[in-house]
């Protein structure tokens, strides 16, 4: 397991420890913080550090057993940089409104899924069927496809119930929180001052604002998600390889046994042979 290197003053320098400002606060976060200055509360990264690399070993340890995982950043200055995540990584993510019920009412939310993909297969150019729609009702499909991808794009192909779900700003995304919570999935989230700490089983404490503190989280998730896809791609192959060298044992197993199946019937021949003509012979020298 390779987990990407990182230092603390890596994240001093991207603006971790920079939390809100202090009447901003959460009670719940003072374990979590190193004190104030300039009405500013300062994030102690002598315990972001550990936390991070915790939550950097679970991510990878899903990956590298082929898991599924949502991550969620509706802010605006988090949606371009997780769904570049999620698309490195060929995982799933929602940028935009979270769509309500979205874990708790997956079958409901596939049925929509199920919708988008067929509002793509009725526009896509290759389907000859599109030519005997007017130009209004493929404008109306388009307007239809459009915004079920815009809430739903980056989990059709999800398939189902994620294995963990990473959250970058918990206070925005609370209907996702409490859906995870309700089923179990584990959380892994970024958890500023004025955040809630409760129930989230890998929490990083740091800036979920800036950009800057945004893009290295990302960048370091990405690099290990990629490591534990990578690791779980050669075990893959060498499971595909032992399978196909089992196959070829049990071809040479069975060969040999036709082999010997064939001697054995050679010798039963022979014997059978042999059997027949001396009681040739017991008759012949009976008669005489």
């Amino acid at each position: 397991m390779a987990l990407p290197e990182f230092s603390m003053r890596q994240l001093i320098d991207a603006g971790v420890h920079f939390g809100h400002q202090s009447h901003r606060w959460n009670p719940k976060m003072k374990p979590y913080l190193f004190g104030v200055r300039n009405g500013i509360h300062i994030i102690d990264l002598q315990q972001t550090v550990p936390l991070l690399h915790n939550a950097l070993e679970f991510l990878n340890d899903i990956s590298s057993n082929g898991g599924k995982i949502l991550f969620v950043g509706t802010k605006r200055q988090a949606q371009e940089p997780v769904k570049l995540l999620a698309e490195n990584t060929k995982q799933y993510y929602v940028v935009h409104r979270w769509p309500g019920g979205m874990l708790t009412n997956w079958e409901t939310i596939s049925k929509s899924i199920k919708q988008l993909t067929d509002l793509e297969s009725k526009l896509d150019e290759k389907n000859e069927h599109i030519k005997t729609f007017t130009k209004k009702e493929i404008l109306n499909f388009q307007r239809k496809k459009d915004k079920l991808e815009l809430a739903l794009g980056g989990i059709k192909k999800m398939g189902g119930i994620p294995d963990v779900i990473v959250i970058f700003d918990t206070n925005k995304e609370k209907i996702a929180l409490q859906e995870a919570k309700m089923l179990n999935i584990p959380i892994v989230a970024i958890i500023d001052s004025n955040s809630n700490p409760d129930d989230i089983n890998y929490p990083i404490p740091g800036n979920d604002d800036a950009t800057r503190a945004i893009n290295t989280f990302c960048e370091l998730i990405t690099n290990t998600v990629k490591s534990g896809m990578n690791s779980y791609a050669q075990e893959a192959t060498k499971d595909e390889e032992e399978f196909i060298e089992l196959a070829e044992d049990v071809n040479k197993l069975d060969a040999i046994e036709a082999q010997i199946n064939k001697d054995n019937s050679k010798e039963n021949l022979k014997a059978s042979d042999s059997s027949s003509k001396n009681n040739k012979d017991e008759l012949d020298l009976g008669k005489d």
